[in-house]
């Protein structure tokens, strides 16, 4: 057998084997460890073996548990409650102000986590029942919820960006700030959208209530400090970490620690938020340990076939597709494999493959690293299977069906193609902070 066809029903395995409801990790190191022993015997089972030495000396993954200790504290010590408040108050008397704050608040937790998941559990709990409770029409807000927590894997500090920066040998300072023009620019676009579309239909998006806007500005302002501390622990953050001040592993422990302090100073550092935070971010550091160690084994077997130079020769020479063709199927392919995949295993299991052949086109991996998060923010809200949609449907209320969920992602899937479409007709848009900021270091 052909190790072009070897690759092949390595893949398709993979993906039948997915469909029957497996956990991502188990079948992505079995096919991975089967594959090594059928193909090299009992020599074959170091590759698996080696993978999670080298997982386990990987220092920079310390910034995952980091990074997502610090997002859970400030969401299970309240603060994320405070911003809502915050821009309940100072947005409600817009109509839609409260879909417009609920975007506003996903920008920040972004911001604070790194996650989508993350900004969809408090986007679920937090706004969702206040808007169904205010009146606002239930598709258009879930929506809001959905749209708003995928920008957790774009806005810096992207956990996404931080696994695609290790992978690819690229610098993470450059991808976070690639990452948050377009973030802010597709933000802006979810906003414009439910303006406009709440002064033309009124009724989805009614304003509070007269009564309910009378605050004085002391009451505003204390409001508005809410807001003010994790941003503080943000720029503190991912201020340090661009300037060269400290390193990405040094930048995640202080937003880890600027976390705590901010809770204890808050006096809501209790027994109950600690075993809470540590119990959910060992849950999700050791779901993306699982799977970054599968897709190590599948890819050191991969590369051992020569499988990246097969896909280049493949489309480049065999077939003869052009530059933007390839890039193009390579997008659309993020979007099928989105269907069954989540972003991590896409990462580790796609990365090793196209991110070569990206260079050898021409392009940029910095701006590459941009595409491929804004696409598979599209693949997670994209029916039938996207990773956000069933997300959505297990923390939503119950009056929200599976298709009120279905149908409020497509003028937000829309408008996410569009930003992508620019973002890649447009590459400084991304490119430009990055450029412009180590170019003055330079």
């Amino acid at each position: 057998m052909s190790y072009q066809m070897i690759a092949l029903t390595m893949f398709s395995s993979m993906m039948v084997l997915l469909l029957t409801g497996q956990r991502v990790f188990g079948v992505i190191g079995f096919v991975g460890a089967a594959a090594a022993i059928l193909l090299w015997g009992d020599g074959g089972i170091e590759m698996p073996f080696n993978a999670s030495f080298v997982l386990l000396n990987w220092y920079p993954l310390l910034t995952l548990p980091l990074f997502i200790f610090m997002g859970y504290m400030l969401s299970e010590s309240g603060i994320a409650s405070e911003l809502y408040d915050m821009f309940h108050v100072w947005m409600g008397s817009l109509k839609g102000g409260l879909a417009v704050g609920t975007i506003g608040l996903m920008v920040v937790v972004s911001a604070m986590n790194g996650l989508s998941v993350a900004g969809m559990a408090i986007g679920a709990s937090i706004a969702l029942p206040e808007l169904l409770r205010r009146g606002y029409d239930k598709i258009m807000v879930t929506g809001v919820v959905q749209a708003g927590s995928s920008l957790g894997i774009l806005v810096p500090p992207s956990v996404v960006l931080v696994l695609y920066g290790m992978i690819a040998r690229q610098p993470v300072g450059k991808l976070w700030l690639a990452g948050a023009v377009p973030g802010l620019m597709l933000a802006a676009m979810f906003v414009l959208y439910i303006v406009i579309r709440c002064r033309l239909q009124p009724d989805l998006a009614p304003a509070l209530p007269e009564e309910e806007r009378h605050h004085t500005a002391r009451e505003k302002f204390k409001l508005l400090r809410a807001g003010i501390l994790p941003l503080l622990i943000f720029f503190a953050m991912t201020g340090l970490f661009v300037l060269g001040v400290t390193s990405l592993v040094e930048s995640a422990a202080v937003g880890a620690t600027s976390a705590l302090v901010a809770a204890w100073i808050k006096g809501r550092l209790t027994r109950q938020v600690i075993e809470n935070t540590v119990h959910k971010t060992l849950g999700i550091t050791c779901m993306f340990m699982w799977i970054i160690l599968a897709a190590l084994c599948f890819g050191a077997v991969f590369d051992g076939l020569g499988a990246v130079r097969a896909i280049e020769a493949l489309f480049l020479d065999r077939i003869g597709m052009g530059p933007w063709e390839i890039l193009l199927m390579m997008q659309l392919s993020y979007i099928v494999m989105g269907m069954f995949l989540d972003d991590t295993a896409m990462l580790v299991i796609v990365a090793p493959l196209y991110v070569p052949l990206v260079m050898s086109l021409g392009f940029d991996p910095v701006w590459y690293g941009v595409l491929y998060t804004i696409t598979v923010q599209i693949a997670y809200m994209t029916p039938p299977f996207g990773y956000n949609l069933f997300l959505m449907r297990a923390m939503a209320p119950p009056e929200i069906s599976l298709g009120d969920i279905y149908r409020s992602v497509w003028p937000f899937v829309t408008i996410m193609l569009l930003g992508l479409a620019l973002v890649t007709a447009f590459p400084q848009i991304a490119m430009w902070l990055p450029d412009t900021f180590y170019g003055v270091r330079r």
